[in-house]
């Protein structure tokens, strides 16, 4: 044991039954205790350790484009408002009164100057100030607290290719570097235009009976589960083979984790009918050829203004298309066929925690802004055929967490582990992927898709856990 994993037991959180957290993960075998998918007194540590201090995904920009919009999230499960005041702010604010703990907003969206709590009518701005309550000649907001100091708590607040990000931790560090080396791949998916991204309405959202920790640590990047889970895609013809998308390039950064998908040969059989001689063509003619997820021809030339040379010719052999970002988002751009033609989806995943043993599962689709009414209609279509509550994709994975959690209360299942023995580790040779150094950063794992990002995922949580996550 070194002395890091001893110091960890030291500080580590102590179960009930007398197991430290920190022994939870087996760090020489590479296996976690089955026991963290259910265990209530593990959840509740999660809570106060890492969903009330890591930045969470709580809405998109889009979502509250006017002044005094707002809808209605969670920070693990603490109710908020996010608000759009009269300066144009984007405030994260918590949806409990100060005076007896009622939400004081209700609704899912809407549009208001004021949140006024149903209770008592204490009454809050958009900022959260506290604007007084009823019988105000009667001072019923007590002798005791300033009116200033009764406002709603707010929480810091962020945002990245328009997507908002709270935290409530004062210590955390800025979303930037957060999200650290996986920016620089994200940009590619999300980042990519002038007028940048869009939602296709409020997001869908629906209940699954499963511990978060499951989805959360496949979209770190679980490439392999693809090749029998979601085999129904080999079968409708979308892949070209089984193991089309299984070689690339795995990254992980902060417990954040992407796929960057071999593209030098493209997987969909509808491109390779094309006949083009496609590895000998420049990254940016393959990228007139076959625009990125969402872009159309037109929106090309962009690309050139944003990005490197570098990043041009990852975007075009090595798209960066599926992962997440810890601990519990999904992040999603790729190519998809319909049977109108080819399309693309894109779109982000909260797997928002409703206990140890049941989610609030939160699906944005996306668009370019700029794009034209026919990319949106059919990449609406293509979105909804694949993802979220009716795609036959996310059916698959919503069969299998629950189960998993469910095997995990059980006096044998609580003492198995999850193995993740499968590892690249990290090459610092690319030999047949890449001519010389690999642009991006973060941790870096080329080949067949293993267990090093979801390893990586575990090895955040546990840092988290262990009251050590900067």
């Amino acid at each position: 044991m070194t002395l890091d994993q001893d110091l960890d037991t030291l500080t580590s959180p102590i179960l009930s039954d007398g197991t430290a957290v920190s022994k939870l993960i087996d760090l020489d075998r590479h296996e976690v205790s089955m026991r963290v998918l259910s265990d209530p007194e593990v959840y509740d540590i999660e809570l106060k350790q890492l969903f009330a201090r890591a930045w969470q995904i709580v809405a998109h920009e889009s979502e509250i484009p006017r002044v005094n919009d707002y809808v209605t999230r969670y920070i693990g499960e603490d109710p908020v408002v996010v608000v759009r005041d009269r300066t144009n702010k984007v405030n994260v604010l918590l949806n409990v009164c100060t005076h007896r703990g009622m939400k004081v907003c209700r609704g899912d969206a809407g549009n208001d100057k004021q949140f006024k709590c149903p209770y008592h009518g204490w009454t809050f701005d958009p900022t959260g100030r506290f604007l007084g309550s009823p019988m105000a000649q009667e001072s019923m907001h007590g002798a005791y607290r300033a009116k200033d100091e009764l406002g709603l708590p707010r929480a810091r607040v962020e945002t990245y290719a328009g997507f908002v990000f709270a935290t409530w931790d004062p210590q955390a560090p800025s979303l930037d570097d957060w999200l650290g080396d996986i920016k620089w791949y994200q940009d590619l998916m999300f980042d990519r235009t002038d007028d940048g991204l869009e939602v296709l309405g409020p997001p869908q959202r629906f209940v699954i009976p499963t511990n978060w920790k499951a989805p959360g640590e496949q979209h770190a990047g679980d490439g392999y589960h693809a090749m029998t889970l979601h085999r129904s895609l080999t079968e409708l013809a979308a892949a070209e083979r089984d193991d089309g998308s299984m070689y690339g390039i795995d990254v992980s950064a902060n417990g954040h984790g992407l796929r960057c998908i071999d593209q030098r040969e493209p997987n969909w059989t509808i491109l390779k009918d094309s006949g083009d001689d496609w590895k000998s063509k420049a990254p940016l003619e393959k990228l007139k050829l076959m625009p990125p997820p969402g872009l159309t021809p037109e929106m090309v030339p962009q690309l050139q203004r944003r990005f490197n040379e570098d990043q041009l010719r990852v975007l075009a052999d090595f798209p960066p298309s599926v992962g997440g970002l810890f601990p519990n988002v999904g992040t999603f751009s790729f190519d998809f066929p319909t049977p109108e033609g080819m399309s693309a989806v894109i779109c982000w995943h909260a797997f928002v925690p409703k206990g140890p043993e049941k989610i609030e599962f939160f699906n944005w689709f996306l668009v370019e802004r700029s794009a034209p009414e026919e990319v949106r209609t059919l990449m609406r279509r293509a979105s909804t055929l694949s993802f979220g509550i009716s795609g036959f994709v996310e059916t698959d994975d919503a069969d299998t967490w629950p189960q998993m959690t469910a095997a995990s209360r059980g006096v044998m299942g609580r003492q198995g582990t999850m193995k993740y023995g499968a590892l690249i580790g990290e090459k610092p040779s690319f030999d047949g992927y890449w001519d010389g150094e690999w642009p991006g950063g973060g941790h870096v794992y080329p080949g067949f898709t293993k267990d090093d990002n979801q390893w990586q995922w575990w090895l955040r949580w546990r840092d988290f856990m262990v009251g050590r996550p900067w």
